[in-house]
């Protein structure tokens, strides 16, 4: 069977956890800084590491027919590739700064306005469509230093804590887009074997992320109410204690759901509670 190619981020903000979940999945593969390729040795698979403004063009061309990238990335090289699974990694906001003593308060005064970004297609698109007529100076790095220069009245940049801006003098403004990590394939690749058993495994890693196994125990006469905030994946599971008229409650559940129910289940009677994390789920 042919090996597909998936491309990940050589270096950067998405390598590590890129990595991390194509581990996770149970691939057997070595991390190599200096190498462009590398083979994974249980699984019919070849990881490419490269820039990540190079990966939705290599698979939109066949080059490669998987990749894990910005959806900021995507949108701003506009070419057509496949949505394939949301990460939930990467998280981050493309925004407009300004500096902190701008007089640039409202969205309107950005009208005449020179903005300084690395991201111009996506903040065109943003501004026509809040019909700002604005004009784009297009910076390929330190974008932050721009108003600073005198070179822009404001910029748009990609945002996680916001430090950047801090220590730059500037304050976010507006939210242009928010992006996370995605896996992307090629056009066709969606009944390929290969990748379905591939899905199924990065499925299964997000889904145990999300959610916690949780053990208790509870009398008899109070399991109605337990079962009741305890669905589970199907149901609960059921089982006696040595102590007669006791029994002890497993199941699985999102860990938001979970802290929101913690002090129903303890007025339900529910006690010892046991918390534990999940590898993989698969349905």
């Amino acid at each position: 069977m042919k090996n597909l190619k998936i491309a990940i981020q050589k270096s950067g903000r998405l390598n590590e956890k890129s990595v991390q979940l194509l581990k996770n999945c149970g691939l057997d593969f070595e991390n190599y800084k200096s190498s462009l390729i590398t083979r994974v040795n249980n699984f019919n698979l070849e990881i490419l590491f490269l820039r990540d403004d190079d990966i939705p063009g290599y698979v939109a061309q066949g080059i490669a027919d998987l990749g894990i990238v910005g959806e900021n990335v995507i949108d701003e090289t506009q070419v057509e590739v496949s949505y394939l699974q949301r990460l939930g990694f990467g998280k981050c906001t493309l925004k407009i700064a300004v500096s902190k003593d701008s007089n640039i308060e409202q969205l309107s005064d950005l009208n005449g306005k020179s903005i300084a970004t690395s991201y111009p297609v996506i903040l065109q698109d943003f501004l026509t469509s809040k019909g700002i007529n604005a004009t784009i100076q297009e910076i390929s790095g330190s974008v932050e230093i721009a108003p600073g220069l005198g070179l822009s009245d404001a910029i748009c940049d990609i945002v996680s804590t916001g430090g950047t801006l801090k220590s730059n003098g500037l304050k976010p403004f507006i939210d242009v887009k928010n992006s996370e990590a995605i896996l992307i394939g090629r056009n066709g690749i969606a009944e390929d074997p290969t990748l379905c058993e591939l899905l199924q495994r990065v499925q299964s890693v997000l889904r145990a992320k999300e959610t916690k196994y949780v053990v208790l125990n509870v009398e008899k006469v109070n399991l109605p109410q337990i079962t009741e905030l305890l669905h589970g994946v199907k149901s609960p599971t059921v089982m006696p204690l040595a102590e007669d008229g006791w029994v002890a409650v497993h199941t699985v559940i999102t860990e938001d759901d979970f802290w929101d129910k913690i002090n129903k289940l303890k007025a339900a009677g529910a006690q010892g509670i046991v918390v534990m994390p999940i590898e993989k789920i698969i349905m």
